[in-house]
């Protein structure tokens, strides 16, 4: 797979080519790029779909602190090294963290937003604690085991899906550093810049997401100008993998406005 020499990093990225209008994928959390293949299937016909391992994830490694907004950074400086111009940036959970944040310091290169299961604030702080704790165990040398599956139902929600990415989550855990679980856990809060945001927006998000509760993203369809939110009923954290049809729709719908 290719590498992007970029910012100081070396980013692992898949590109489908073609001259349809850009979309940039941004994964969520203990994810990688493959997350979004049912989305790219069905939409790399038309679109030059670019999907990307953010730091400290798949086969991009973190060697230092960073944050959300140095992840927006690198996402525009990939368009950069594939010269293209402006793309939709899609991103779910902490994808749409780097997303919005591009939306913002970055506007001329972002065409539109796809917000998938994600928010604009901080970690509650009454999770952190544990969530600190799940990290610890992450990084030592005892099986997953339990914090697995709790970490693959707060994401996934599926059994399924749950068995297919413990095993993945296993075979990366020599590479999870500190650095990324600093990132998500200290990220500042964007709330109130939310309404700052001028492109087109589309917010999707899973009805029994147990990671980031509904009205997070409900919040961002409100008040980013504009949006408009795509239900997924019964969807969970990764809502474009338990509801892949209605995701898949939503956006497509969503896509097709852009250039009409």
């Amino acid at each position: 797979m290719p590498i992007a020499q970029v910012n100081g990093q070396q980013i692992n990225y898949t590109d489908s080519g073609g001259d349809g209008p850009a979309i940039i994928w941004s994964h969520g959390f203990m994810m990688d790029h493959t997350m979004f293949a049912p989305q790219i299937e069905v939409l790399s016909g038309s679109y030059r779909c670019v999907a990307w391992d953010e730091r400290g994830f798949g086969a991009t490694p973190a060697t230092g602190p960073f944050s959300y907004w140095d992840s927006a950074d690198d996402a525009v400086a990939l368009l950069d090294h594939l010269a293209i111009e402006q793309a939709v940036f899609a991103g779910m959970s902490q994808g749409g963290f780097l997303s919005m944040r591009a939306a913002l310091a970055h506007p001329d290169r972002v065409r539109a937003l796809i917000l998938i299961d994600t928010q604009a604030g901080q970690e509650d702080p009454e999770v952190l604690e544990g969530y600190r704790g799940m990290v610890a165990h992450w990084m030592g040398s005892e099986p997953l085991g339990g914090v697995g599956l709790f970490v693959g139902s707060l994401i996934l929600g599926d059994e399924d899906l749950i068995a297919k990415w413990i095993p993945i989550w296993e075979e990366r855990r020599a590479d999870f550093v500190e650095h990324v679980a600093d990132c998500l856990l200290e990220r500042d809060d964007i709330t109130d810049r939310v309404a700052e945001i001028g492109t087109p927006t589309l917010v999707i998000h899973g009805d029994a997401d147990a990671a980031i509760p509904f009205e997070l993203g409900q919040y961002l369809a409100d008040t980013i100008p504009g949006a408009s939110m795509a239900v997924m009923p019964g969807g969970s954290h990764a809502s474009n993998l338990t509801n892949v049809d209605e995701c898949n729709v939503a956006i497509s719908g969503f896509l097709a406005g852009l250039s009409s």
